[in-house]
């Protein structure tokens, strides 16, 4: 062994004692006649100290650059200038020996908790900067939730099964990546995008309590939230009804949080229906750390002559405590912004009650006000508020409400990140209608089963009745993050064909793409539902951060691109032919 002892393992009662340190030269200081090392490796930090009388050392020392790997031993000692921000930081080790194992050019930017260096550089040194706190502790949560999450599931008697990698192409979410077969010319695999087919398989097979920690693929479009390979937490249970679902992992989260965090969260997570989630927060993952429902006042202001409300089928307001005081350059601002194509706004009205109880509002000529009291009055707004107003389509209005107090939330800090309000949304619609394709889309996917009492509709051939179904689906939801999400499954061959028609999709099609799960629900499916977390995105919001970059080891960047190793990139002609595939992509230099 290159040492005998950690970076971040030494204490006052380890004093007088030999020890041999390697790692990583974190900086070199010069005080006086004496030389100090900061040495660091993956589990802390030391000092070194090299005195007047250690000539031989001292040279050794002054030689070092930083990030050189080298052994340091030496007599762990006092420290009189201690540092409480370090475990280490009553003692440092006084050298007698430093050997330099690998000489380190100087790094492009400096290896510390708040670097130099822009994000670019940084992910085209990943390793590098892999190296800071911030990555470490985030790649070693990473590592205590899958822990925590493969003990819970295990100790209630799921069974970790693996599932393959190389499936079938089933186009009917994101874009598959494909893989080309050599032995199969002109035939691909698709990499996952989940493994909900198999995992279904699997209950038919009489695994009731399946879990699996795994890699899917995406090839989407990409956003700061988003990656094109990404690792779920993906769970499938028999003979279950979707609160038998809900129960089980209210309690592996619970335990995640107790054991992760030291926080304790409600016993019972609430439920709300999608339904109330887009009348009342304008979101399917309604952040509800804080009030400021979206509220409907288009009986109160329309048909009074002022043409934008007159002209509209939906109005809806927020109400923002504590903002009447906001000028008239704050609200400009805020108009402007509303009005970005990210919200889509064409305006903004405001009504403030002010401290006086007096009423001031865009639309004051319009409106008596007796008839903008009843707004306030709707909202709940008090003196010192500041009520926003949107309108347009009722779910398009909804969405921009939403946004906006999500920004009111920021603007206000009611979003902190550790505080946790988890929240269930039940009761999704099944399908969805497309106006550009003429056809039904599911929801979730094809194989989520309608509510029991709506299947009366599910059978209509009627589309406003199809619109009605809600599906047997759920969403888990945390600070306004959806976390995860399933539902209870179609278990029967004729149900499962029935889906497939109502999504447009011909017997013919059904039967290429989906025959193998038709086929397999005639031999005796169970009951069935599950769901998947998004494990990134967990470890992220426990983290307390919203991007789940640094939560991943080596991510890539908005262009799927690995810009650390330069993927993805051209491959030989050679292996071109062999795959029997042809580019005709313009190779660039």
């Amino acid at each position: 062994m290159y040492r005998t002892h950690t970076c971040g393992e030494l204490r006052l009662a380890n004093a007088g004692q030999t020890v041999t340190l390697a790692g990583w030269v974190q900086r070199v200081r010069k005080m006086g006649s004496l030389n100090f090392i900061d040495l660091r490796d993956r589990y802390g930090i030391t000092q070194l100290v090299a005195d007047e009388h250690s000539a031989e050392v001292n040279a050794l020392v002054e030689k070092l650059g930083r990030e050189y790997v080298i052994a340091a031993t030496g007599v762990v000692a006092e420290r009189q200038s201690k540092n409480n921000k370090i475990a280490t930081g009553d003692i440092e080790i006084k050298l007698t020996d430093v050997k330099v194992l690998n000489a380190a050019v100087v790094p492009p930017f400096t290896i510390e908790d708040n670097t130099d260096g822009g994000e670019e550089i940084r992910a085209q040194y990943r390793y590098l900067d892999l190296r800071r706190g911030p990555l470490k502790r985030a790649i070693e949560l990473r590592h205590k939730m899958a822990h925590e999450v493969r003990n819970h599931l295990s100790n209630i008697g799921f069974l970790e099964i693996e599932t393959p990698y190389l499936i079938k192409s089933t186009p009917e979410g994101a874009r598959d990546f494909v893989v080309p077969s050599r032995m199969n010319p002109g035939e691909f695999y698709a990499l996952p995008q989940s493994p909900q087919t198999f995992k279904q398989l699997l209950m038919v097979a009489g695994y009731d309590k399946y879990f699996q920690i795994v890699r899917c693929f995406r090839d989407e479009d990409l956003r700061a939230d988003r990656q094109p390979e990404f690792t779920q937490i993906d769970c499938e249970m028999s003979f279950v009804e979707q609160e038998d679902v809900l129960n089980t992992f209210e309690g592996m989260m619970r335990t995640l949080f107790k054991n992760v965090l030291n926080v304790e969260i409600a016993e019972r997570i609430p439920r709300m229906s999608w339904y109330d989630a887009m009348d009342q927060y304008g979101s399917d993952k309604p952040d509800i750390r804080f009030d400021m429902k979206i509220h409907e006042i288009t009986d109160l202001v329309k048909g009074y002559g002022f043409s934008v409300f007159d002209g509209v089928d939906y109005i809806g307001a927020i109400n923002v405590e504590g903002t009447a005081n906001y000028t008239r350059k704050q609200i400009d601002e805020l108009t402007e912004w509303v009005k970005r194509p990210q919200v889509g706004a064409k305006g903004l009205v405001y009504i403030k009650i002010n401290e006086d109880g007096s009423i001031k509002s865009s639309i004051d000529k319009f409106y008596t006000p007796e008839q903008l009291q009843a707004v306030a009055d709707r909202l709940g707004a008090k003196k010192g508020d500041m009520m926003l107003v949107l309108c347009g389509a009722k779910r398009k209005t909804q969405n921009m409400l939403g946004v906006l107090r999500i920004e009111m939330g920021n603007r206000l800090g009611l979003r902190d990140p550790f505080n946790f309000a988890p929240l269930w949304v039940v009761d999704f619609p099944l399908v969805e209608w497309d106006d550009e394709t003429q056809r039904f889309y599911a929801m979730h996917h094809p194989f989520t089963a309608p509510k029991p009492e709506h299947l009366e509709l599910f059978y209509s051939d009627k589309k406003e009745d199809l619109e009605k179904v809600c599906a047997n689906a759920y969403d888990f939801v945390l600070n306004g993050t959806e976390l995860g999400g399933g539902s209870i499954r179609i278990h029967e061959a004729a149900m499962q064909e029935r889906m497939f028609e109502v999504l447009g999709i011909s017997k013919e099609d059904a039967e290429y793409k989906f025959g193998f799960i038709i086929n397999a629900f005639k031999f005796g499916a169970p009951p069935h539902g599950g769901l998947a977390f998004g494990f990134d995105r967990v470890c992220s919001l426990f983290g307390g951060q919203e991007t789940i970059r640094d939560y991943i080891a080596f991510p890539k960047n908005n262009q799927g691109r690995d810009v650390m190793i330069d993927s993805p990139s051209y491959i030989d002609q050679e292996q071109m032919d062999e795959l029997f595939l042809e580019s005709k992509a313009e190779r660039k230099e």
